[in-house]
């Protein structure tokens, strides 16, 4: 059996700087800012003050009232995205085999906000008075599930929980299934809610986040000297890939082709990367082999670039070893500049600004790049403004605690 090939026919995302593909890719370009200070809770005691919202979300355009009642925001979250990309993939329900339809949608944390709701039922009102919903709502899963119950999608259904590296992973596991022939379309992607009281804190605890309070908008400067810890965010973003053929014979549109998928684990450390990036640069040699091309036939990487000092030195680091000398040629840089960094839906959001980066042959740049760091030591960080790049193929990366790495190479659609 010949090789099968994926493509990306839909792209759904729902961020801080807005909803929609469309609406979220020309304020990259223009390095639009999305996150600030909290507006949900009251953030006065945390050391950081700052996150990406999704703000002026109405998930009544997407679930029916009582159905709102029912679902966790992140569960919200994955329904309206998956929605914009099964919009934009043009896909007619009636006309496809279902059985050959899959979902992966995964999630880092989960129904953090149901969990901690539920928890202040049970302690104030009692055992009984704990909704029956509590556990579809606080699993990792249930995001797949709705959407899968929603568009009738019998096919493999599955969920990645991969801290920050989930939405590559369940984007790059989904790849997988459609090569291998056991689907023909996937639904995949990431979703998020947890500018939350409760996890706002634990990071806080964990000194991950900026506490550039005073200058928020400032906050996320990835490779920067300066970065001092992520902007925590939410949001979601799905893509609808497809098995070459089964796209072309409907006549859809075809954004770019998935070439490779890579996965590594450090084995080294809870939170800190393995010394060097040793575990980051075998995630993205992977890809590269399994797309069957070289470093240098890259033309543009989509960093993970949390702006955390060791996730920005040792990525840096592990390009270094990967491209050697391409390393300075190639442009990088980070979306996280400016959407903040929305944990398990991070890969699928820029896995979809990936896309359209080959789609259109421009790259956003990294905002906030201010003051070049010696440790971060790449000549082109693609520093606070969009570009032309003619590209053919493209690295997108992710990174998560547990020492979990995913690498994807995509490229352009050649027929």
């Amino acid at each position: 059996m010949s090789e099968r090939r994926v493509v990306v026919t839909g792209m759904g995302v729902l961020c801080c700087l807005g909803r929609g593909i469309d609406t979220v890719w020309p304020r990259l370009l223009n390095g639009d800012i999305g996150y600030g200070r909290i507006t949900k809770f009251d953030a006065t005691a945390y050391a950081s003050q700052i996150a990406g919202e999704v703000l002026d979300f109405d998930p009544t355009q997407y679930l029916s009232a009582k159905d709102v009642k029912k679902t966790d925001p992140f569960i919200q979250f994955a329904i309206a995205s998956a929605q914009m990309a099964m919009d934009m993939s043009g896909l007619d329900l009636t006309r496809i085999n279902q059985d050959r339809f899959g979902v992966n949608i995964g999630s880092g944390i989960g129904g953090i906000n149901e969990i901690c709701s539920e928890q202040n039922v049970l302690e104030q009102r009692g055992p009984r008075k704990v909704s029956p919903f509590f556990i579809p709502n606080s699993i990792a899963n249930l995001a797949s599930g709705h959407v899968s119950m929603r568009f009738g999608a019998k096919g493999p259904n599955s969920s990645v929980c991969t801290a920050c590296a989930t939405g590559t992973h369940a984007i790059g596991d989904s790849y997988e299934v459609i090569r291998r022939g056991a689907a023909d379309i996937m639904l995949a992607g990431g979703a998020e809610a947890s500018v939350m009281p409760l996890a706002v804190a634990g990071f806080c605890s964990m000194r991950a986040l900026s506490t550039r309070n005073d200058e928020p908008q400032r906050a996320s400067r990835p490779f920067d000297k300066g970065r001092d810890g992520f902007v925590i965010s939410e949001g979601s973003a799905c893509v609808i890939l497809e098995e070459e053929s089964h796209a072309r014979a409907r006549g859809a549109t075809i954004f770019c082709e998935v070439k490779g998928y890579g996965m590594s684990g450090d084995a080294y450390h809870l939170s800190h990367p393995s010394p060097g990036g040793e575990g980051a640069a075998r995630a993205i040699r992977a890809a590269l082999h399994a797309a069957g091309i070289q470093p240098e036939q890259i033309d543009y990487i989509n960093a993970h670039g949390t702006s955390t000092p060791l996730n920005d030195k040792y990525e840096s680091m592990a390009i270094r070893t990967v491209f050697g000398e391409w390393a300075d040629r190639v442009p990088i840089s980070s979306t996280k500049s400016m959407t903040g960094h929305l944990l398990g839906a991070a890969g699928a959001l820029e896995f979809a600004v990936l896309a359209k980066s080959i789609e259109e042959n421009r790259i956003h740049g990294t905002m906030n790049y201010e003051e070049p760091d010696e440790e971060c030591n790449l000549a082109d960080y693609v520093p606070n403004a969009a570009r032309d790049v003619k590209i053919q193929y493209a690295v997108t990366n992710s990174f998560g605690f547990g020492g979990t790495n995913a690498s994807i190479v995509a490229g352009k659609y050649t027929g």
